[in-house]
């Protein structure tokens, strides 16, 4: 490790302990030991697999690194609670599930396996992901090393918690509707959320409406990028997908991504809420350093209207409803849970197609309108991270859910359109919470979109910046 001066492991990029694995200075199982010997502090773990961890990494030794291994072989990582995993007790976030072990892995899981990346266990998430917090009841709250009384946010709060606590390198996450840009921009990470199909969702396809997929959390765009090359890519019965890249999607990060057009705008999407000056703040900061690396940044309307909300919530109602309880375990959902599928049982067949029709015709409209612009940048979120609880509200679900959407008026809106997004972790507040920005590109543009990224992250580099306890 001598190379790498007096950093400690954590201390490095997944890239980097990649090289160092790749150079002999370190080996997988010691970088399984390291992190496996680091406290949880901040709840990022609801199942630990630190001898499964082990044994991953002593078969790497043994069979040694492959010709074709890609530049994250031997590097840790772990899988959030809603993956399904083979022999390991997955949880959905649900207390209905507590004791659940599946028998096979979703194929999020078979690739990570396949890229040698040792999982040292299961990420937190509320319950079926459907929360923007992860406050499950079958694990502690996830919370942000930067304040350990708020929020991680969701619903990928526990792999957004680990890696910017130092411990994991690099995480996937999923987002359905911001879960993996909202707990980025609580946490002061990079939270990239692919394009539609760009990440297959076999062999479940839980989301019949095509808002979810998985993505990578990390603390610089180049480690987003690498753990994006080892997810992406079609199976065989895919109903969508996204054309393969022109290289890797960590090659993107190294190009000029020459001189484009941003369009910009803050107003809230998806309900009338109060922006904290925070986030304004840091989305006109990140405006000015767009214009000062040479693009072109012009304010844009909404590009979604206001009735495509309800549209929004109906499918999303049903997707919640889609994800029952065993048997016998209905009374330990959530009251969040149980009311949003109410809300879903009530809908029609019907109903639910032409709201999913609406949705289509919505993001089609929107994509038009955008097309002229290369990136579009909004705020992430509309306050920086808020205390545990301040979100959840047990006797009132419907103003638990309202809140949420005040909390994530933009999000949403890419997970409509398919586009890419990421959220970069470019501002602090004075009192030392990080605020995102977010930039969205079209359609299987995540290329162009993590060029921009790397050279914004190059202008205002953030990778020294740590938490407490680090």
């Amino acid at each position: 490790m001598g190379r790498y001066g007096r950093r400690v492991l954590h201390d490095l990029t997944a890239l980097e302990q990649g090289d160092a694995v790749r150079n002999g200075d370190v080996s997988p199982l010691e970088l399984v030991e390291h992190y496996a010997g680091r406290a949880d502090r901040v709840g990022a773990f609801v199942t630990t697999t630190h001898e499964l961890a082990r044994d991953h990494a002593r078969r790497l030794t043994v069979t040694g690194r492959p010709a074709d291994a890609g530049p994250l072989w031997g590097v840790p990582t772990a899988i959030k609670d809603l993956h399904p995993t083979a022999g390991v007790r997955t949880t959905f976030g649900s207390a209905a599930y507590d004791d659940f072990v599946p028998q096979v892995s979703d194929e999020l899981v078979v690739s990570i396996e396949a890229a040698g990346m040792p999982s040292l266990g299961k990420t937190n998430t509320p319950e079926f992901g459907s929360p923007c917090y992860t406050e499950p009841d079958v694990a502690p709250p996830a919370v942000t090393p930067w304040d350990t009384t708020r929020t991680a946010g969701g619903s990928s709060g526990g792999a957004a918690a680990a890696v910017a606590a130092g411990l994991l390198p690099v995480a996937p996450g999923s987002d359905g509707g911001g879960s993996i840009r909202i707990p980025a921009s609580c946490c002061g990470l990079v939270g990239l959320k692919p394009s539609r199909g760009r990440v297959s969702g076999a062999p479940m396809y839980g989301d019949p409406v095509g808002l979810a997929t998985a993505g990578t959390l990390a603390r610089t765009v180049r480690d987003a990028a690498a753990l994006l090359d080892v997810l992406a890519g079609r199976r065989v019965g895919d109903p969508f997908w996204a054309p393969p890249p022109s290289a890797s999607f960590l090659a993107a990060c190294d190009r000029d991504p020459g001189r484009l057009r941003v369009g910009r705008f803050a107003v809230p999407v998806i309900t009338d809420t109060t922006v904290a000056p925070s986030s304004v703040l840091a989305w006109d900061d990140a405006s000015r350093l767009l214009e000062s690396l040479g693009h072109d940044v012009e304010g844009v309307a909404v590009p979604i209207p206001p009735e495509a909300v309800a549209d929004f919530e109906t499918c999303w109602a049903v997707l919640t409803a889609l994800s029952p309880a065993p048997p016998g375990r209905e009374d330990r959902l959530r009251p969040l849970t149980r009311w949003l599928a109410e809300r879903g049982h009530a809908v029609s067949g019907p109903e639910f197609g032409l709201a999913i029709g609406r949705l289509r015709q919505h993001a089609a409209a929107a994509l038009a309108s955008l097309a002229p612009y290369d990136v579009v940048l909004t705020p992430t979120l509309a306050a920086p991270p808020v205390e545990v609880g301040a979100l959840r509200d047990d006797a009132d679900p419907a103003r638990d859910f309202a809140n949420q959407k005040a909390f994530t008026p933009w999000t949403s809106a890419w997970n409509v359109t398919g586009m890419p997004a990421v959220s970069l972790p470019l501002h602090m507040t004075g009192d030392g919470l990080p605020v995102g920005v977010m930039l969205a590109a079209r359609p299987a543009e995540e290329e162009l979109l993590l060029s921009v990224a790397a050279q914004v992250e190059a202008a205002a580099p953030w990778l020294d910046r740590r938490p407490p306890g680090w």
